[in-house]
């Protein structure tokens, strides 16, 4: 599949906003934190997904009924959904200075995903931060992607290639309106 740049401008995909929030003290202190434990830009991004993956909790796995979305606000409360988890991956990524987008899969719902742009490279990867559980193992890849779920064209499922600078209004309305996760369930987006 060809990803599609929403913005031409590749700085776009660095940039700060208040989902995105990569410039707040707890996502530089966890960036930082990584980066001493790894050596150069594929061992910072592989560490920061998956402490995405691994350390925070999909909250619908967790049975935890908490609702994040600001990337901040995943870091500190360590729970999401993949839209939330997404949102954390690209604030540790654009932290560490790796261009970073947000891309989705229309499954029975929309799934959120992540796509990194690693220096050098005239390529993007994406990146599924979900959680593995049994039936799903995504790991980081910058080759065959190894995402949680493969989309069946037959059950009109697919990938979208656009790749955002900042979450789909469809994906953020969702999240900033529900109460509580089993609330958001209700309310997840079919489609974009």
């Amino acid at each position: 599949m060809e990803m599609i740049q929403q913005v031409p401008e590749l700085s776009a995909y660095l940039a700060s906003d208040e989902v995105i929030d990569h410039e707040h003290p707890l996502v530089r202190e966890v960036s930082a934190r990584l980066r001493a434990e790894t050596d150069g830009a594929y061992g910072y991004a592989r560490a920061a997904f998956e402490f995405v993956r691994d350390a925070i909790a999909h909250s619908y796995d967790a049975g935890d009924p908490r609702v994040t979305w600001r990337a901040s606000d995943v870091l500190e409360q360590r729970t999401g959904i993949c839209y939330a988890k997404a949102h954390a991956l690209a604030a540790l990524l654009r932290a560490g200075r790796l261009p970073a987008a947000l891309c989705y899969q229309k499954l029975d719902v929309v799934h959120g995903l992540v796509a990194v742009r690693m220096p050098g490279a005239g390529t993007w990867h994406r990146q599924d931060p979900r959680g593995n559980k049994p039936g799903v193992d995504a790991q980081f890849s910058l080759g065959e992607e190894r995402l949680a779920f493969t989309p069946d064209p037959e059950s009109n499922e697919m990938d979208y290639p656009v790749l955002y600078t900042v979450p789909h209004s469809a994906v953020l309305q969702a999240l900033r309106s529900a109460q509580d996760r089993p609330a958001l369930w209700e309310n997840l987006p079919a489609a974009l």
